[in-house]
C-alpha cells in the first residue's frame, strides 16, 4: 500500500500551516530589525560604521544559540515537543508585540533592538531543534523528502511574501510590520494546538550529559551527516550576500539608473525608494528558493544527490559574485534568484539526508547541532560580512565571501567524498549504510506515543 501524501495527515497539515504562518513572522520581522538598525546607525555615521552595526545584531543573535545548543537539543529528545514549539512561539509573539509597542510609541533606538536580537536568538534556539525533529515523526518514511520539500515551500513563501509586505507595510507606518509578526505568530502557535499526540522513539535512559555528549559524537562520527552539515556552516558563513541587502538598498543599488531601466509603473513604484527595493531584493532569493521547493514537492530528486548537492553550493558562490558587482537592481534581482534556488537545492538534499540518516531518538540533538551551525552561517555570518564591509566594503565583502563558497566545495570533495558518493535518500544504499549506526537504525525498536512516554522529572 502507498504512504498517503503529506496533506492526507492531519496532523502534518496543522504542522505546515503554522510553519508557515511562523516563517511569515520570521522573515518580516528579522528585515525590518535590519532596516531600522542600519538606519538608526545611518543618522550619526557612515557607511562602514553603520554595517558593523548590521553585523553586531547577527552577532548578538548567535551567542545565545551557540551557548544554548547542548540544552535545546536535549529538550527537543526529553520534551513532548510540541509543547516546546507552542512556547517558543507564543514567546516570539510578545518579542514582535514589543516591538511594534516601541516602534508606535517612538522609542526604538539601537539599545532596545540589541537586547531584542538576544532574545531572538534564544527563543530560536529552542525552536528550531524542536519543530525540525518533529516533523519526522508526522509522515511515514517514505514520504519524508515530500514533506521536507512542502516543509520548505512554507518556510520558502514566508521568506517571499513576508519581506514582500514588510517594507510597504514599514512604508503607511513603521509599528505595522512588527504587529503582523506578532498576530502570525499566535495564529501559528494555535495550529501547534491542532496537532495530536504524534509517535516517537523513547531517548536511552542515561544521564543528560552523556546524552548531550552522544549527540555530538554521533555527528561527528557520521562522516555524511557532518560533512553536509560542515558544508552549509562554511559556505554560507563566508557568502553572507543576503545579510547586506539593507546596505545595498539604501547605499549600492543606483534606484533612479534602475527605474529608468525598468520604467512604467514598476520603475516609477522603485524610484528614490529605498524601501520598496528593499522588499524586491529581500524576496528574491526566496522566490528562487520557492521555485525549486516547488519542483522537488512534485517531482522529488533521486539519483546523484551528493554530486548535485555539491554543484548547487558552487553555483551559489558564483551568482553571490554577480550580486556584489551589481548596481542595478533587476540585475541583482536576478542574482538573487539563482542564489535562493541554489541554497534551495542544496538545503533539500542536505536536510534529506540529514534526516533519514539520523536515528528518531537522537534528531532533537542532531538538528540543535544542525542548528547551530545554520545560525553560525546565518547570524554569524550577518557578523562577519557586516565587519567584513566594514573594513573593504560592501561589494568586495560579498564578492569575496562568494569566491570562499565556491573554493570550500573544492575542498569539501577532498574531505567528504561521502558527499559525492551518495546517489540516493535511501540510508540503506551501500555508501550510507557504511556510516557508524546504520545497522543500530534497521534494528530500532517500536516507536512509542507522545502520551505513552512520560520524561524521567517532567510534569504528567
Amino acid at each position: 500500500m502507498n504512504a498517503p501524501h503529506p496533506f492526507r495527515i492531519a496532523n502534518y497539515r496543522a504542522y505546515w500551516l503554522g510553519r508557515l504562518f511562523s516563517m511569515l513572522a520570521v522573515y518580516a520581522m528579522m528585515l525590518i530589525v535590519a532596516w531600522q538598525a542600519y538606519n538608526l546607525a545611518r543618522e550619526t555615521m557612515g557607511i562602514a560604521g553603520a554595517s558593523a552595526r548590521l553585523g553586531l545584531i547577527g552577532l548578538l543573535q548567535f551567542v545565545p544559540l551557540f551557548f544554548l545548543t547542548p540544552v535545546t537539543g536535549w529538550v527537543a529528545d526529553h520534551w513532548d515537543r510540541r509543547w516546546v514549539v507552542r512556547i517558543v512561539l507564543m514567546a516570539l509573539a510578545c518579542i514582535a508585540g514589543a516591538l511594534a509597542l516601541l516602534t508606535y510609541e517612538n522609542a526604538m533606538s539601537l539599545t532596545p533592538l540589541y537586547g531584542m536580537a538576544v532574545l531572538l536568538g534564544t527563543a530560536r534556539a529552542f525552536l528550531g531543534p524542536a519543530q525540525g525533529a518533529l516533523a519526522p515523526n508526522l509522515v511515514p518514511k517514505e514520504v519524508l523528502p515530500q514533506a521536507i520539500a512542502l516543509s520548505t515551500i512554507a518556510w520558502q513563501f514566508g521568506a517571499l511574501v513576508g519581506p514582500g509586505i514588510a517594507g510597504p507595510l514599514y512604508g503607511i507606518a513603521p509599528h505595522l510590520p512588527y504587529t503582523l509578526s506578532a498576530i502570525l505568530y499566535t495564529a501559528s502557535a494555535l495550529c501547534m494546538f491542532l496537532i495530536g499526540p504524534v509517535p516517537r522513539s523513547a531517548p536511552k535512559r542515561t544521564g543528560p550529559i552523556e546524552q548531550i555528549v552522544e549527540g555530538a559524537r554521533y555527528v561527528w562520527r557520521n562522516k555524511l551527516v557532518f560533512g553536509a552539515i560542515t558544508l552549509d556552516l562554511f559556505a554560507v558563513l563566508l557568502a553572507g550576500a543576503t545579510a547586506l541587502i539593507p546596505v545595498f538598498a539604501r547605499d549600492i543599488v543606483d534606484l533612479d539608473r534602475s527605474a529608468d531601466l525598468i520604467g512604467g509603473p514598476v520603475g516609477d513604484w522603485v524610484r528614490g525608494s529605498p524601501e520598496h527595493a528593499l522588499s524586491l531584493l529581500a524576496a528574491s532569493p526566496a522566490v528562487g528558493a520557492a521555485t525549486i521547493a516547488a519542483i522537488f514537492s512534485v517531482v522529488p530528486l533521486k539519483s546523484n544527490v551528493g554530486m548535485k548537492m555539491l554543484a548547487a553550493v558552487f553555483v551559489f558562490g558564483l551568482a553571490t559574485i554577480a550580486f556584489g558587482l551589481s548596481t542595478l537592481l533587476w540585475f541583482s534581482m536576478l542574482c538573487l534568484f539563482v542564489v535562493g534556488a541554489a541554497d534551495m537545492f542544496s538545503v533539500y538534499i542536505r536536510q534529506s539526508l540529514i534526516q533519514l540518516n539520523t536515528p528518531d531518538d537522537k534528531r532533537g540533538r542532531v538538528g540543535a547541532v544542525s542548528q547551530l551551525t545554520i545560525s553560525a552561517s546565518n547570524e554569524l555570518g550577518e557578523a562577519e560580512s557586516g565587519f567584513l564591509a566594514a573594513l573593504i566594503g560592501p561589494a568586495w565583502a560579498v564578492v569575496a565571501g562568494g569566491i570562499g563558497a565556491m573554493a570550500i566545495t573544492a575542498v569539501w570533495i577532498r574531505l567528504f567524498p561521502q558527499l559525492a558518493a551518495a546517489r540516493t535518500f535511501d540510508p540503506s544504499d551501500e555508501v550510507i549504510a557504511a556510516e557508524p549506526g546504520a545497522m543500530e537504525r534497521a534494528t530500532a525498536p517500536p516507536v512509542e506515543s507522545e502520551t505513552q512516554r512520560k520524561p524521567e522529572g517532567t510534569s504528567p
